[in-house]
C-alpha cells in the first residue's frame, strides 16, 4: 500500500481510514450519550454568567457611593476604585464566559439538540462586535472546513499576520509584533472585520464600494455594543448623579466616565483572554499548515488527521477549561465542533490514545509554553524565512 505523501505523516491510506473510524466511534458514543446532565450544565453556566454580569455592574454603581465627595467615614478614592475595579473584573469574567463557553459553542449548534429556542444557534446574538450570522459563516463554515489551509482559511494569520513560513513574506510583516498587541487588546472589534470580502478588498481583488451593505451591517452591531457599554450603562449612572449633585459635590460627568472606563476594562479583559486562548490553540510551535493541493479530495480520515495536526491543546484545571470555552481542548473542538463543549475533557484522553497508537503527535502543553512559542513565532516570522514542522515518522 502506497504511503500518503501529501500529508506530513508516514501512514497509508488504509491506516488513515482506520484512524478516522476510531475518531468517528468516539464522536458517535459522545453524541449518543447527551442528556439531562448536559442540559443542566449549560443552564447553570448561563445563570452564573448573567449573575456575574449583573453583579459586576451593580458593584460599579455601589463603588460610586464611596467617592470622596460623600460625607461618610469610608468615602475615599481607594475604596471607590477598588469596588469599581471588582465590578469591572466580575463583568470581564462574565463577558469571557458569554463569548467563550456559551455563545461560541451555542453558535456551533452544540446545544441545538435541546430544542430550546432561547439557547439555539439560529436565535443567539452574542455580546461582541461581530454579528452572529456573519461569524457563523466565516468561522463554522470556512475555518472549520479548511482549518489551516493556506488561501482557504482566513484564520491563518487573520489576513494581517504571518504565522507560517508557507505564507509569502512581505515588508508589511515587520510590523506584526505591534499588530499582535493591537489585535490582542481589540480582539472583539478585530473579529467583526474578519471577512473574506474585506480581505479581498484590501488585496485589490474587490472594490471598496462593493462593501457598503457589509460595512453597514458590521457598523450596526459595533454601534449596538458601544451604545450599551459606553452610553446606556454610564448614562444611567450619570442620570442618577444629577439630582444627587445638588446636595453632594459629585460630578455626573465624572460618574459617567468612571463607569464607561470600568466597562472598557471589562472588554479589554475579555479581549486579551479570548486572544490568548485562540492563538494558543492555533499557532504555537508544532502546529501544521497545509496547501490546497495537500487537501484536494481528502477523505474523512484525512480531514480528521488535518484537524489533529493543525491544532494544539492547553493544560489546565476544570475552571480554566470552562473559562476557555473548553477551547483549551482545541484539538477535540476541531475534530468535533458540534459536540457539547463540556464533553471535550471526557473525550480528550481517548483522542490522545488513538493518536498515540498511530504514532501521531498530540500537541498539549501549559499556557505559558503555548503562548510563549506563539509569541516567539510571531517575532521570527516577521522576517523572511522560518522553520517548517518536521515530517512525522511512524512510531
Amino acid at each position: 500500500m502506497a504511503t500518503v505523501k501529501r500529508l506530513p505523516v508516514d501512514l497509508t491510506d488504509a491506516q488513515i481510514d482506520e484512524f478516522g473510524r476510531e475518531i468517528d466511534l468516539i464522536y458517535d458514543e459522545a453524541i449518543a450519550s447527551r442528556g439531562a446532565k448536559d442540559r443542566q450544565y449549560i443552564l447553570r453556566i448561563i445563570r452564573t454568567q448573567r449573575s456575574m454580569a449583573l453583579g459586576g455592574r451593580i458593584l460599579m454603581y455601589i463603588g460610586l457611593f464611596f467617592l470622596p465627595a460623600w460625607p461618610h467615614a469610608f468615602a475615599s478614592w481607594s475604596v471607590s476604585l477598588t469596588i469599581i475595579g471588582l465590578g469591572a473584573l466580575s463583568l470581564g469574567f462574565a463577558k469571557i464566559l458569554e463569548n467563550m463557553e456559551i455563545a461560541h459553542n451555542v453558535l456551533h449548534a452544540q446545544w441545538d439538540w435541546m430544542k430550546d429556542p432561547e439557547i439555539h444557534s439560529s436565535t443567539w446574538e452574542w455580546d461582541t462586535s461581530s454579528r452572529s450570522d456573519r461569524w457563523m459563516h466565516s468561522h463554522n463554515v470556512v475555518h472549520h472546513t479548511w482549518t489551516n489551509v493556506i488561501e482557504k482559511d482566513l484564520d491563518v494569520g487573520y489576513g494581517i499576520m504571518r504565522v507560517t513560513p508557507m505564507q509569502k513574506w512581505h515588508p508589511y510583516y515587520l510590523l506584526q509584533p505591534f499588530v499582535f498587541i493591537l489585535l490582542m487588546l481589540n480582539f472583539g472589534l478585530g473579529i467583526s472585520f474578519h471577512e473574506q470580502a474585506i480581505d479581498d478588498a484590501m488585496k485589490g481583488k474587490k472594490k471598496i464600494s462593493e462593501l457598503g451593505p457589509l460595512l453597514k451591517s458590521i457598523g450596526q452591531k459595533i454601534w449596538g455594543m458601544f451604545r450599551k457599554d459606553y452610553i446606556m450603562w454610564p448614562g444611567a449612572a450619570a442620570l442618577v448623579a444629577i439630582p444627587i449633585s445638588t446636595v453632594i459635590p459629585v460630578s455626573p460627568l465624572m460618574v459617567f466616565f468612571l463607569v464607561a472606563g470600568a466597562n472598557a476594562i471589562a472588554n479589554v479583559i475579555r479581549n486579551i483572554w479570548a486572544f490568548v486562548i485562540i492563538f494558543c490553540g492555533h499557532f504555537p510551535e508544532g502546529v501544521y499548515t497545509f496547501t490546497p493541493d495537500q487537501v484536494e479530495g481528502e477523505s474523512k480520515g484525512q480531514w480528521y488527521l488535518r484537524q489533529l495536526l493543525g491544532s494544539a491543546n492547553i493544560k489546565g484545571g476544570r475552571l480554566f477549561h470552562i473559562l476557555s470555552g473548553n477551547l483549551s481542548h482545541q484539538i477535540e473542538h476541531h475534530l468535533f465542533p458540534d459536540l457539547c463543549s463540556n464533553r471535550y475533557p471526557e473525550v480528550a484522553p481517548r483522542v490522545q490514545a488513538v493518536a498515540s497508537r498511530f504514532g501521531l503527535p498530540y500537541n498539549k502543553a501549559s499556557i505559558w509554553r503555548q503562548f510563549g512559542s506563539t509569541w516567539l513565532k510571531n517575532i521570527r516570522l516577521a522576517f523572511p524565512g522560518g522553520k517548517m514542522p518536521p515530517e512525522i515518522a511512524r512510531a
